[in-house]
């Protein structure tokens, strides 16, 4: 009944929600932080106690947060009736009522939203449908942080799921079109865009023939991405394309729907498998004329991997159903001969110069969102390529990062401590490192914005007595490097 969510019916639900001030703010102040961490982990119960006895605000927590099944006249009190029933939000039962869909505010450090989805297995206390329709996953969160954020004229949330990159997209985006194939996501999306007072084109199809023949500043995309056999179980997370055709896919067509100096960005699986290079794999999926950044941040293996899927579409491993679908799919990962799963993000800018690729692992913990360095990457791709021959490059003034640290591991030798290790360090964004020699080290020591870079090596290699040649050749690569990784910066 998603479709009966109608934008009158949004606009009352949205007086509701403001008049209980359910809204991100107003669910921490009345849970806690305690609770409220608490509820985030799956443990409803410290949030469930302190939302009792406390009016409309407390019966939504418990309507759509703990998932609670409560009296038709609490909630008549907090919520347009009976429209709420009519339109599915609820279910009545007699004189108990519980919640039909996934209703939850959701902000940035802008403000705060609500978002429309399908009940997660839990609350279900079963397997979700076929049509089931994710609302605030890690995946999206992920994928949002990773993000960049600059104004774009146009920008299309391929794949909109409940429309949660959209609502991101509008802090930055003039204009904002929304597609699926699933009809019940769109009408999820819809209902998120109406009740948020959002303007956003909402168009169904499959991958990009709704917006043929068009192109956009930006694309963003969470596709199905889960890799195995060619099937579709649940339209959220499985494309019919079998191994890893779907990320392919999209990398491989989305810059035809690019402006010039257009930026897409999207989650994408690929596949590990003996004698190929991940990177090998994943940039012949690209056309020409693009700059290209993936990020490898995971790489799971085929057990870890179908048991994490399994368990996320609410079905226990354990169980009859459970193991005929792991035995399964466990089955083509060997006829296939995947060692693992690699995941990560994807950047791609279309460009007219000489296009750069770049595959990167970058599997350790780190705080900071991606988005930013993601358009930091790009920047610093365009000043590289503008710098592109040796004397370019060499003429340069650079400096070293206000954020690099150098680390130094020291063990003891005949004639006291001596340095066995040196580290430089990246103490924001996503936390590079880089290992370094002593005469990289005494480069960088240099790198004061005070002389060219082509200077310092003549110094450098006068003082160490080495030639001049070859410590620029060697010295070059690394030099590219380190201003990819905003280690050094230009002057």
């Amino acid at each position: 009944m998603a479709d009966d969510l109608s934008p009158d019916f949004c606009a009352e639900l949205r007086d509701a929600f403001e008049r209980a001030g359910y809204d991100a703010d107003g669910v921490l102040r009345l849970l806690g932080e305690s609770a409220h961490a608490a509820l985030g982990r799956g443990e409803p119960e410290p949030a469930r106690r302190a939302a009792r006895d406390s009016g409309p605000l407390g019966t939504l927590v418990r309507l759509f947060l703990t998932g609670d099944e409560l009296p038709e006249r609490e909630v008549r009190m907090a919520l347009p009736w009976p429209q709420s029933v009519a339109t599915g939000l609820v279910h009545s039962d007699g004189d108990r009522v519980r919640a039909g869909l996934d209703v939850r505010p959701y902000a940035d450090d802008q403000g705060s939203w609500w978002v429309f989805a399908d009940l997660d297995s839990d609350h279900l206390g079963s397997e979700v449908p076929a049509d089931h329709v994710l609302g605030i996953g890690h995946a999206s969160l992920s994928l949002a942080r990773a993000t960049i954020r600059r104004p774009a004229e146009k920008l299309l949330d391929l794949g909109t799921g409940s429309g949660v990159q959209a609502l991101h997209a509008s802090r930055h985006a003039s204009h904002i079109t929304a597609t699926d194939l699933s009809a019940r996501a769109l009408a999820l999306a819809s209902a998120t865009f109406n009740i948020n007072r959002l303007d956003v084109e909402t168009v169904r199809g499959s991958w990009f023939d709704p917006v043929a023949g068009r192109r956009f500043d930006q694309v963003v995309c969470n596709p199905p991405f889960v890799v195995g056999p060619s099937r579709v179980d649940y339209v959220y997370r499985d494309s019919g394309l079998a191994g890893d055709d779907a990320s392919a896919l999209v990398v491989g067509a989305l810059p035809e729907y690019l402006t010039p100096g257009g930026v897409g960005q999207l989650l994408a699986s690929w596949l590990h498998l003996p004698g190929q290079d991940w990177t090998e794999r994943v940039s012949s999926w690209l056309p020409g004329g693009v700059d290209a950044w993936f990020v490898q941040r995971d790489i799971a293996e085929p057990d870890l991997y179908v048991g994490t899927w399994l368990k996320d579409a609410g079905i226990d491993p354990r169980s009859a159903e459970g193991s005929a679908r792991a035995s399964a799919w466990l089955d083509w990962f060997a006829e296939n001969k995947v060692l693992g799963v690699g995941f990560g993000f994807v950047t791609i800018r279309r460009t007219d110069g000489e296009p750069r690729i770049v595959c990167e692992d970058l599997r350790h913990a780190f705080d900071d969102p991606l988005g930013p360095e993601a358009a930091g990457w790009l920047d610093r791709i365009d000043w590289l390529r503008a710098h592109s021959s040796p004397d370019a490059l060499l003429s340069a003034r650079l400096k070293v990062a206000d954020s690099i640290v150098l680390e130094e591991v020291s063990g003891p030798g005949d004639e006291g401590w001596e340095p066995i290790v040196r580290r430089l360090h990246r103490t924001d964004g996503p936390g590079w490192q880089h290992e370094v020699d002593e005469l990289v080290r005494a480069l960088l020591a240099g790198c004061r914005g005070l002389l060219p870079l082509g200077d310092l090596l003549d110094l450098l290699a006068a003082a160490h007595g080495v030639p001049t040649d070859a410590l620029v050749v060697a010295a070059l690569p690394l030099v590219d490097q380190l201003v990819r990784h905003g280690m050094l910066e230009p002057v």
